[in-house]
């Protein structure tokens, strides 16, 4: 009956592995078929890329043509330019000067610079001086970039008198000209190499089009790869599970404190009811919300909550005066806030407690006696708050170290609340957290930066 048994099931494998076999054929053949007719689109997709090559060549070339008739056009223009300089400079008293003036006043586009024999600038035209530049640097610079091109033609003076080097540039409209004709040659080079990376992508295609022979070897590959990846899963749902159970002794922590403080909380309301002028009772009831809030955030543990926008004004004057009704009396707050709202994208209760950290650092650094000081600044995308005391400052070479775990200077410190801060800020908030400035027996004024 077993014998029966194992026939059936080895029959029925080899059934199921040669379904497989016949899927693989038919998934082989329909991939074939839609690979074909990609390369046919793709081949098509070439030829028509290659007539726009060649559109854009043709283009190129006869902006070239443009370019150099332009430059003839301008060479001419200077040519006659010099000999009505010349006119001028061989006319005599009887001389009418009129067309020659109207040649060298009809020059508004070529930037112009006669030198004399000496290499001194004796006039110059049509030349743009930039505000933060130097004039005579300019000058020069049109010079240089001048007989750089050639651009210099050399005028004889009468016998005896020398000679005068006019040096030009390329006109605003021939430079602007000159620099699409440029900017077209190098499209036409990237247009040319994506053509080509197109003709390698045809050839490849074809070449992966007769490879398919071997897809149900790959597969079969795949469906081993797919049981040994559900292996892995099984083996990460159970670390997910592990994970589930300290989340779920977090949950139930903050749900046995729930107990208690809700009992609290009634406990607060018939005092109020029976004391109800008692200047206590509104402290302890802040600090039941306190404990509420203590309880929520175990309950969110395990949970990703995303920031919303806040007033961080709000926030920071939030966790301020809770922790100036707790400071020593000697512990001045002093608060500098913009006029318009700063909203920042933040978790309320974890900045909360970072401001609140800061401040208790502070105390304890001023020895309960000093000035905080809290500002909040707006800094373009960001918001910027210094939070700074009187107390004994630290050294410079320990500005990294505050905010490694387990570093401390206090007797009965964890060396976690810096650690924990800067964990909030740069890794939920992405934003920063750092010494801005410290000076021994001065104090220290701490940064911390909100992405709007």
């Amino acid at each position: 009956m077993s014998m029966n048994n194992s026939r059936h099931l080895r029959s029925v494998l080899i059934i199921f592995a040669l379904l497989i076999f016949v899927v693989s054929l038919l998934v082989s053949n329909l991939l074939v078929t839609a690979l074909g007719d990609h390369v046919k689109d793709l081949e098509a997709h070439v030829k028509d890329f290659e007539t726009h090559v060649n559109d854009l060549e043709s283009h190129v070339k006869e902006l070239e043509t443009v370019v150099e008739e332009r430059k003839k056009e301008e060479f001419k223009k200077m040519e006659l330019w010099v000999e009505a300089m010349r006119c001028i400079n061989n006319a005599d008293g009887n001389t009418d000067l009129t067309l020659a003036i109207s040649v060298l006043e009809s020059n508004n586009t070529i930037p112009v610079v006669v030198l004399d024999g000496s290499g001194d600038v004796s006039l110059f035209r049509n030349i743009e001086f930039p505000a933060a530049c130097d004039a005579d640097s300019v000058i020069y610079d049109v010079v240089e970039r001048a007989k750089e091109k050639g651009y210099v033609i050399r005028m004889e003076l009468a016998p005896n008198e020398g000679y005068l080097s006019i040096c030009y540039n390329e006109s605003l409209a021939l430079s602007h000209l000159s620099g699409i004709q440029a900017s077209q040659s190098e499209l036409l080079e990237s247009q040319s190499i994506l053509l080509d990376s197109q003709s390698v992508l045809l050839d490849s295609q074809s070449e992966l089009l007769s490879r398919l022979s071997y897809y149900p070897y790959i597969q079969l590959g795949v469906v081993v790869l797919f049981f040994i990846i559900c292996f892995v899963a099984v083996l990460s749902s159970k670390r997910a599970e592990q994970n589930r159970v300290w989340v779920g002794l977090s949950k139930e922590t903050a749900h046995q404190l729930g107990t208690p403080i809700s009992s609290l909380m009634a406990w607060v309301e018939v005092l109020k009811a029976k004391y109800a002028d008692d200047e206590l009772l509104p402290e302890m009831e802040r600090d039941v919300q306190r404990l509420q809030m203590v309880a929520d955030r175990f309950s969110k543990i395990g949970s990703r909550t995303e920031p919303v926008l806040e007033d961080v004004a709000a926030v920071v004057g939030k966790a301020v005066e809770y922790m100036k009704r707790r400071s020593p009396a000697k512990v001045q707050y002093k608060l500098s806030f913009p006029d318009a709202q700063l909203s920042a994208h933040l978790n309320a209760p974890l900045m909360e407690w970072v401001f609140e950290n800061l401040c208790k650092n502070a105390i304890d650094a001023m020895e309960g006696c000093g000035e905080i000081s809290v500002v909040v600044t707006d800094d373009g995308d960001k918001v910027l708050v210094d939070v700074a005391d009187t107390g004994k400052g630290i050294a410079k070479s320990r500005w990294k170290m505050i905010f490694e775990p387990g570093f401390t200077t206090k007797p009965r410190g964890w060396g976690l609340g810096l650690s924990l801060a800067k964990r909030i800020v740069e890794e939920f908030h992405k934003g920063r957290i750092y010494i801005k400035k410290s000076l021994p027996g001065k104090g220290t004024t701490f940064r911390i930066e909100l992405k709007k």
